[in-house]
């Protein structure tokens, strides 16, 4: 048996003129020959087909649409803090509750830190003396619509402050 396709339609051109299907859901930009679909959602994501025909010639591309939600702000959460002889150890994580595909890196606030703070993952362990504290480790939460960041503050040991 043969299976039936059915294609639906955003725009159609013809010559100098163009028909939006939809208005006001797609909009067409003839200066630069692009197609906008507002207000994007997740049931967007989906194979696309952009054809010209020309007499007995027909050419053909198909576009993979992929929608991806931005990443919340991120919160950073110390699972674990050892402080003893002055030294204090630390395992931090950072979580965003929102966002598609979201993968986590760390790095300094400023330089001159040597490093202490970079990796990449969602969990960093750190390890210092709190002498050298005051410190700053950024977290960056980002996918590839967004990106979004949160620091932590060495000094303390990460104990809350009076």
């Amino acid at each position: 048996t043969e299976e039936l396709q059915r294609k639906k339609f955003l725009l159609k051109i013809s010559g100098e003129n163009y028909t939006e299907f939809e208005p006001g859901r797609v909009s067409f930009h003839p200066r630069d020959f692009s197609l906008e679909i507002l207000n994007t959602s997740r049931d967007d994501g989906r194979l696309y087909e952009y054809s010209v025909s020309n007499g007995q010639e027909e050419e053909i591309w198909q576009i993979q649409l992929e929608v991806f939600e931005p990443v919340a702000h991120p919160s950073i959460r110390i699972l674990r803090r050892e402080l003893s002889n002055g030294s204090c150890s630390l395992e931090l994580r950072c979580t965003s509750e929102r966002g598609d595909e979201v993968s986590y890196s760390w790095e300094s606030r400023e330089n001159g830190t040597g490093g202490i703070c970079s990796g990449n993952g969602s969990s960093l362990n750190l390890s210092y003396s709190l002498r050298n504290a005051g410190f700053g480790c950024v977290c960056t939460a980002r996918n590839p619509v967004s990106s979004r960041e949160a620091a932590f503050d060495s000094s303390r040991c990460g104990f809350e402050q009076p």
